[in-house]
């Protein structure tokens, strides 16, 4: 598993927007800029729906007003039910972003194989990147939601 004072590993995620679909690099998307990145096991989930992306919805004016370039929010999904989730969850401060094969989430060392629920999927967890580098990492034991959460996360910034 990644670790803090590692680099985020080279790897390709999509985000489908109003200009249509885009593929951002890992070394794109976290190079020179103070990065919080969120991962759930799944869009429209319960937890994730009701509790996770709400809460950086809320927080992320505070959480930007601490420095941070970006919010974005991961999941093992493709691109275009990343956009609908965060459309439904008013997410536009929020970068909704696809690991469609789940390559970052294992290159990671963050993945969980839900069987037949949804197969591999992302633990959840939040993580800070300061210029391509993990300066801090939250991942949440199985079936908790506490330690990723927006308010743990706005507390140590």
């Amino acid at each position: 598993m990644i670790q803090p004072g590692q680099t985020i590993p080279a790897a390709t995620l999509s985000e489908l927007t109003k200009d249509g679909m885009v593929n951002h690099t890992t070394s794109e998307l976290f190079a020179n800029k103070k990065v919080v990145l969120f991962a759930v096991p799944g869009a429209f989930t319960p937890t994730c729906s009701e509790a996770h992306l709400p809460g950086f919805v809320t927080l992320a004016d505070q959480i930007k007003a601490k420095g941070v370039d970006m919010i974005a929010c991961i999941a093992v999904n493709d691109a275009f039910v990343m956009q609908a989730w965060g459309e439904a969850q008013n997410a536009s401060e929020i970068s909704m972003l696809a690991d469609g094969n789940a390559s970052f989430t294992k290159a990671l060392g963050l993945e969980m194989d839900t069987g037949e629920f949804g197969g591999i999927r992302s633990q959840r967890y939040s993580m800070v990147i300061d210029n391509g580098v993990v300066t801090q990492l939250n991942v949440e034991p199985p079936n908790q939601f506490e330690a990723s959460s927006a308010g743990t996360l706005l507390a140590s910034l």
